[in-house]
């Protein structure tokens, strides 16, 4: 059991737990996750580390309400609730070196990822430029955090309601076009997102790593479900990765596997109880 110590909604659908599990937080990393199942009708769900501290034994995870499991947590679980597992760490962790400039491109709750991964390339004495893409400014996250941990912040949105209107790969190629030092990129989003970053940064032949957390599923590397070619190997994101090599990614057949489970998902978030019930299985 894992107890959850606070509960916030940083967004509508989208909410911050942080949560009791003193042994992850006492050895996870970053750019680890854990699998999270929050009661025994519950699926298992791969969840990103967003941040830990050894010294409370805790972690926090941000959590976005999209099908059964992850809308039951949200909505049906609050402080002082107890979670039925929290496992992990999983995953490798993130190269940590002085790479000298590291921009880091988020969209979405991508941004919790990134944040413990931020803090310590910042902490090893890069200079860390953080960009952090949202449809629009109320789907900005951990804005703060970041700055805490970051040389310079580019916000945009599509709506242009903050910051540059556009994508986050726009000033991406205006760093790389003006020639500024930039010696690593590591982007963590929407798979759509990640492989346009990749697409972006490989004329100027900058290092670039996608974490790709979000095409996992039983967190193990036993079900399949994350399988990926990267420089023409299989690989599992889970226990391979999450982080690869973007230049090496094949996205066409990533984006086309992150497809599989759409008609599944479909009918969970359909089925009229809130998904939370044995329906789409009958």
């Amino acid at each position: 059991m894992s107890k959850i110590l606070k509960k916030l909604e940083l967004a509508p659908a989208i909410y911050e737990f942080e949560v009791e599990a003193p042994l992850i937080a006492h050895k996870c990393k970053p750019g680890q996750f854990v699998i999270v199942v929050v009661d025994e009708e519950s699926e298992r769900v791969p969840l990103t580390i967003g941040d830990f501290d050894r010294a409370k034994g805790t972690i926090t995870l941000m959590v976005q309400a999209v099908g059964a499991t992850t809308r039951h947590l949200c909505q049906d679980f609050n402080e002082g609730d107890d979670i039925l597992h929290v496992a992990g760490p999983l995953g490798t962790p993130s190269e940590m070196k002085n790479f000298g400039t590291v921009v880091v491109v988020c969209g979405g709750i991508g941004v919790a990822p990134v944040y413990p991964i931020a803090r310590a390339y910042h902490e090893l004495g890069n200079k860390v430029i953080a960009i952090i893409g949202a449809r629009s400014k109320d789907l900005i996250m951990w804005e703060d955090r970041m700055k805490a941990v970051c040389d310079e912040i580019i916000i945009t949105t599509d709506d242009g309601s903050r910051g540059h209107k556009g994508f986050v790969t726009d000033p991406v190629k205006e760093m790389l076009t003006r020639g500024d030092k930039v010696d690593y990129v590591l982007a963590i989003g929407p798979i759509i997102m990640m492989m346009n970053v990749a697409k972006t940064t490989a004329p100027f032949k900058v290092h670039t790593t996608a974490s790709l957390n979000a095409i996992m599923v039983d967190g193990t590397g036993m079900c399949g479900g994350c399988r990926v070619h990267v420089g023409g190997e299989t690989k599992f994101a889970c226990v391979d990765g999450p982080e690869f090599d973007a230049h090496q990614v094949d996205f066409t057949n990533l984006i086309q596997r992150s497809k599989m489970y759409k008609t599944q998902e479909a009918i969970e978030n359909n089925c009229g109880c809130g998904g939370h019930c044995k329906c789409a299985a009958e």
